[in-house]
């Protein structure tokens, strides 16, 4: 497949920015966009502009940057730029913009050019915490989501005023890969069926309390993103709450029993399964259907060991099919690894080290070693979390070909 980051070159991008403190992590989205060698044209709303002014990307991209639909000499300047574009990208892309965009309202040159153009559009929410939550922002988001435009969501971390919560726009990097990863010409996994599980089971210890664990799962969320760029059915099997696409057929579960309903059920007509989600090893044996009160006391929790499927779904693989396994681990990373790869009866297994701060739960990076049942033992670099999405189904067409061929 075309790396992402290689896609980008030659490509005609307009920048959107909108008026947020994250207006300055723009500069940086429009650098990496021309290093990588994509044609760059910025286009700021007039409230970006109060947060950072139109020279500075002038002196940074391709072309200078347009803030008017009436100024430059221009009669439709948003007529060109949407239709000469290849992908728009829109970063920080605020409430309003949404919600205009979602509407059709057409009031200046960037909403004009969302309106004018066929390319794809990438935009990249930032806003306070409250404001992302807000039901009438997620209904436009889905809405757009529907209409095909790709949404990269918001990390947390801190925002303006010393607040800290979701709402943070994602990284510049993040954001050119998503980029990259849009235009790179690569559908090779159309026609196939993916179930990917994400997330940390929540195992009930009473009617308010439960016993999970730290994954995020941004992983398998990636996973699936990712896939559906390139071609597949996805199936997500989420324990999460994340936002999700809504051309990806959604799943939501709570706890591992749920998620292997769901999994099993569904296992015999998937081509792939990638079981990324964290499943409870263990849930109360007894859980309380009431909340147990704190003056009540509790002396002890007994805990029974959850069923583990993925040792159900290797036996039952039929032929073809392609298992995925994750092993998140502390200590003798290979070893724990290799012996699961082996015991699960899996293709490949995706091994993190989980006690490094940079990797493995609740951020967005990831550093893995990817074990197949070949023998193969490959140690990934630090990378986003899409960066190893695209890498672990690049390996997956591999055994997609390696089956296609002992078919024939």
């Amino acid at each position: 497949m075309v790396e992402p980051l290689a896609a980008l070159a030659g490509a005609r991008v307009v920048l959107g920015v909108c008026g947020g403190i994250a207006a300055y992590k723009a500069v940086d989205v429009c650098r990496r966009l021309v290093d990588a060698g994509a044609h760059v044209v910025p286009v700021l709303t007039a409230d970006a502009q109060r947060f950072i002014g139109a020279l500075t990307f002038s002196a940074l991209a391709s072309e200078p940057a347009r803030t008017s639909l009436f100024d430059g000499g221009e009669s439709i300047p948003h007529t060109r730029l949407g239709q000469s574009a290849d992908l728009v990208v829109v970063a920080p892309a605020t409430a309003k913009l949404i919600a205009k965009y979602r509407a059709g309202i057409s009031d200046d040159l960037l909403t004009a050019t969302l309106l004018a153009t066929r390319a794809p559009v990438l935009i990249a929410p930032a806003m306070h915490t409250e404001m992302w939550e807000h039901p009438a922002v997620q209904e436009n988001l889905d809405v757009l989501r529907g209409r095909g435009v790709i949404v990269i969501d918001p990390e947390s971390g801190r925002l303006a005023g010393g607040d800290v919560g979701e709402g943070r726009l994602a990284d510049p990097p993040r954001i050119v890969v998503a980029a990259g990863a849009e235009l790179a010409p690569t559908r090779d996994l159309a026609g196939t069926r993916v179930i990917v599980t994400a997330g940390g089971t929540r195992e009930p210890i009473d009617a308010v309390r439960v016993i999970t664990n730290r994954s995020s799962g941004k992983q398998g969320h990636a996973i699936a993103e990712r896939g559906l760029a390139r071609g597949a059915e996805v199936t997500l099997v989420t324990a999460t709450e994340r936002t999700v696409p809504a051309r990806i057929d959604t799943v939501r579960v709570a706890t591992a029993a749920e998620m292997e309903a769901e999994v099993m059920a569904r296992a015999p007509d998937a081509d792939v399964i990638v079981m990324a989600a964290a499943v409870a090893d263990f849930r109360p044996k007894a859980p309380w259907d009431r909340k147990i009160k704190k003056d009540e006391g509790l002396s002890e929790i007994v805990l029974e060991p959850t069923h583990d499927f993925l040792v159900d779904l290797g036996a039952a693989k039929p032929p073809g099919q392609v298992l995925v396994g994750f092993a998140a681990e502390t200590d003798d990373v290979v070893a724990n690894a290799t012996a699961k790869l082996r015991r699960k009866r899996l293709d490949l297994i995706v091994a993190n080290d989980v006690s490094q701060a940079d990797a493995g739960f609740e951020v967005d990076t990831n550093r893995a070693i990817l074990l197949d049942s070949s023998g193969s033992v490959e140690e990934q670099p630090l990378q986003t979390k899409l960066e190893l999405a695209d890498v672990i189904l690049d390996r997956i067409c591999g055994f997609r070909r390696t089956n296609l061929r002992k078919d024939s």
